[in-house]
């Protein structure tokens, strides 16, 4: 028996719990609870979830700001002139001539 678990499945009861005992108690009606190890599970979880929502609300963000942009770039241009123009010509490489 190496582990204090297999002391206690053997029935054998430690030595700093046994000084602990009331007197006249029956040492054959004692139960030892050990207590759960930890579970991580519900830390990791709730990493994940504020992870995710933050990113989520950085997407309704970023969302929220375009269509105001948007909305603001057709009432000014609607009101006062104001155009706005998007460049997407594509750069042409120049070929060397040999």
């Amino acid at each position: 028996m190496q582990l204090p678990e297999d002391q206690l499945r053997a029935g054998h009861i430690p030595a700093d719990v046994y000084r602990r005992l009331p007197p006249g108690t029956d040492v054959h009606k004692v139960v030892i609870v050990q207590e759960a190890p930890r579970s991580y599970t519900g830390p990791i979880v709730l990493t994940l979830v504020v992870v995710t929502g933050a990113v989520a609300v950085l997407l309704v963000i970023a969302f929220v700001a375009q269509v105001v942009a948007g909305a603001a770039v057709a009432v000014l241009s609607a009101t006062s002139g104001l155009t706005y123009t998007i460049n997407r010509a594509a750069k042409h490489k120049r070929r060397r001539s040999k």
